[in-house]
Formats: structure tokens, sequence, C-alpha cells
């Protein structure tokens, strides 16, 4: 597949610089603040290493998954099966978008899908490319399609529970079938207006190449990655088939993992501790590190891999995915100096301050512009909400407000910077696996935010209005 485009843009710097920058200029900031500690040289240059402290267990998570793909490819049934698939889908492989995208969301509405997306990256760039698609195509599928399920949370319990719990601790009731109902319009909308400019874009690259918005550089890298030795599709073997089954059953086990069960009631999981010693449903990122490696090796042993072939195996996949475990660590370090200094609770009491006697849109909206600042200096859902939601959500009851639409203004302004901003480390970490430079992820992703904001802010804006 060849692409012929010539046109000269503006390239940042790498991830790793950009979050390096991001990380001094907050430093610097820290240094003209009252009430927030100063950030010293040491701080600084420690952040990396401190944010990979913080980060270990998504780290190796991201190393071992590698691994575990490393294993899967040396088999060679993702090739054979990605070249089935397309093969089947001939004349209409714009289905796997909408399709994927439709998965994805629910995955984030209903759990939080983000940081196990990370799995899927190298397999969906492969097949989007093989489809005629470009890798930035896989970027959006994914991102997008898990971004804005978790935009529009609906029973996500990291940021709809831990918001609940954190009400309760300042004996506010939330009625949490208002929350859902503003959640899937939230979700429902952010998602078709991902889908229509996805589809839009990989029409385009499909008719002709040109179209893409990718550097040549950026699309011989990906070409390089996944599509080089490509040329002849592998038999589809019964023994390839039966790793793809296996490959398969690794990512439903992955998601009954991290689901939280027992939260939603169901306690069927609960004695299903015997292989990591926590039962499905409280997995992380450790459990879930030691679920693929043990995957790797049985794939390896089905196929009929010799041991010293599944150890390269591992480390080779390993070794791919060195730099983004280094760039999801980097991206932490940001929150760490946040932490650690206090700007986080200086910027969260100054904002709360500001809202105070607006009227109902105005409160909406300032809120929502406030809360998209926030996640863009604490990325974390959950953390943001554990900090946030005592503090507005007390307020919001005293201005007469209701605070379940504060809990979705939360989840909108999180969810829509999480589809965009570098202190993220799924983002980096996503376009570091697809060879997609993130001065062309903005590109494309910023017309697409500026619509889900403003659906967003009316969907919020009417719902403040009839739960006033």
């Amino acid at each position: 597949m060849e692409k012929q485009n010539n046109k000269k843009s503006f390239t940042l710097p790498t991830a790793y610089s950009i979050l390096l920058l991001i990380t001094i200029l907050i430093a610097i900031a820290t240094q003209f603040l009252p009430d927030v500690k100063p950030a010293t040289l040491s701080d600084i240059v420690m952040s990396p290493i401190n944010g990979l402290k913080d980060a270990i267990d998504i780290s190796l998570y991201v190393l071992l998954m590698g691994g575990f793909l490393g294993v899967v490819n040396k088999t060679g049934a993702l090739d054979a099966g990605i070249g089935s698939i397309v093969k089947k889908l001939n004349g209409k492989e714009l289905l796997l978008i909408p399709i994927l995208m439709i998965v994805f969301s629910l995955g984030g509405t209903s759990y939080g899908m983000s940081e196990e997306t990370l799995a899927f990256y190298a397999l969906i760039t492969a097949t989007m490319m093989a489809a005629g698609f470009d890798s930035l195509t896989a970027v959006a599928t994914i991102l997008l399609g898990a971004g804005t399920g978790v935009l529009g949370s609906t029973v996500n319990p990291f940021l709809i529970s831990t918001s609940i719990d954190s009400l309760k601790t300042s004996g506010i009731v939330v009625n949490q079938a208002v929350v859902i109902g503003i959640g899937v319009a939230l979700w429902l909308s952010s998602l078709f207006i991902s889908m229509f400019f996805v589809v839009r874009y990989a029409k385009k690259v499909k008719n002709n190449k040109a179209s893409s918005i990718l550097s040549n550089r950026e699309y011989e890298e990906a070409e390089k990655m996944f599509m080089d030795n490509k040329e002849d599709t592998l038999e589809f073997t019964p023994r390839r088939r039966l790793v793809l089954w296996l490959f398969g059953l690794s990512f439903v086990v992955m998601i009954f993992g991290v689901i939280p069960w027992e939260r939603f009631g169901i306690e069927i999981f609960k004695n299903t501790d015997i292989l990591t010693g926590s039962p499905l449903g409280s997995w992380w990122f450790s459990e879930l590190a030691v679920w693929f490696t043990i995957m790797a090796i049985i794939i390896g042993i089905v196929y009929g891999l010799k041991e010293k072939e599944i150890v390269s195996g591992i480390l080779e996949g390993a070794s791919e995915m060195v730099g983004v475990a280094l760039i999801i660590g980097i991206s932490r370090g940001v929150s760490v100096i946040m932490s650690n200094t206090g700007l986080d609770a200086y910027v969260l009491n100054h904002a709360s301050q500001t809202l105070s006697g607006m009227s109902p849109i105005l409160f909406t909206n300032m809120a929502f512009l406030i809360y998209i600042a926030l996640a863009f200096l604490i990325p974390s859902t959950s953390g943001l909400a554990s900090l946030s939601i005592p503090i507005f959500g007390p307020l919001a009851k005293s201005l007469g407000f209701s605070p379940e639409i504060v809990i979705s203004i939360l989840s909108a302004g999180s969810g829509l910077v999480n589809l965009i901003t570098p202190t993220s480390g799924v983002i980096m970490g996503g376009l570091t696996i697809a060879k997609v430079e993130y001065s062309t992820w903005v590109k494309f992703v910023t017309k697409i935010a500026v619509c889900i904001f403003v659906s967003s802010a009316i969907i919020l804006s009417v719902g403040m209005m009839f739960l006033k």
C-alpha cells in the first residue's frame, strides 16, 4: 500500500519530551502559587522514576502483555486469522469500525475500560491496515470507542460508585437511576459523533491512501511494523484456529476478572481465587500480568513451540513494549508532582469557590469547564472523583442544584479530556504501539472533541434545568 503525501506539517517532539515539558511547566507554576509547596529540582528529576514506581503494576502488565502477543505472533495465528476475517469481509470492511467501537464503549460505560485497551492496539492496527485503512483508524476505533463509553459512564464503579460513595460520606443520597439516564445520553451522543467521523475518515483512506493524515514516516513505520512479510496469507490451520480460540478466551477472562461483580450484587465468582489468590472481579494489573503470562505458555505448548521459542517470544514481545511502559510511568509522574506539592488541592479549592452563587446553566457549564481543566491535571477518573466530589457535590446541594448532575459533569469532563490529553498513559502508550505521533492524533481528534463538548454541554444543561 503506497501513500503519496508530500505535505509538510509541524511535528511535535516525542511523547517523552512532551511529558517532561509538562512536568517542568507544572513545577514552575508551583513556584508562584500561595499555599502550594514549591517543586524542587529533585522533584522534577525524580518524577519519571516516582511515576514508574506508582505505575509499576500497569507497566509490568504492559510488558508481559507484549510477551503474550510475542508468543501468539510466533504461531502465525493472528496473521492467518486477520487474513481470514478480511477475506470474509471483502467489500464490507467498514463494518469493523462501528462494531468494534460499540464493543469498546460497552466496556467503557460499564467498568471504565481504559488501560486494558492497550492489549488490543497491535491486533486491531494490523487488522485495520490489512483491511485497507491506516493505523490512525485503529487508534480512533479503540480510543474513541472506549473513551466515549467512559465519558458516558453508567455503572462504571471507578467513577460512578466512587462518586456516590463520596457523597454518602457527606450525607447526600444519590438517585442512581438519574445518573444512569444522563450517562446513557452522554454515552450514545458522543459514540455516534465519533463513529460518524471515524467511518468517514476510514472510507476516504480506503478509497485513496493519500487522504491519510499520517505523515509518510508514520505510514512507513506502521507498514513496517504491521504489514511487512504479510503479503502471503498464512494458512488458517486447525492448530492456529485453536490458538485464536485460546487468544480470545484470554481476553474474555481478563474482562471477567476486572468487572467488580460484587458491587453489582453478583457473587458467583467469590470462590475463583485458586489461580492468583484473588477472585474474578477483584483482579487488577498484577493478576492480569500473571494471567497473560500463563496463557502465553499454554498457547506456546498447544502450538508445539519449544521451550526456548516460548521464552524468546515472551522476551521479544516484551521488548517491543518497553517504550509504552516508560511513557506510562513518565505520564504518572505528572500526577505525583501535583499530589506532592498540593497543587491538585489548590486548584480544586479555588475552582469550587468560583462556582458559588451561579445560575443553574452557568453553574453547569462552568463546572464542566473546570472539570476539563482538573482532568488534564488528574487523568485518573477514580482519583478525580475521590478528590472533587466531596467538595463539588455538597456545594451543588447547598445551591439547590442536583448532585447527580455533578457526577455526570465529572464523567463528561474527565472523559472528554482523556480522549486527547498527553498526560494519559493510555493515549500516549496506544499511539506509540500504533506508530502514530501525538500531533497527528490531536489534528484528527480536535474537531470530534469540539462536537462532543457541545453535545455534552447541551445534555448536562437540559438535565440540570429539569432536575433543579
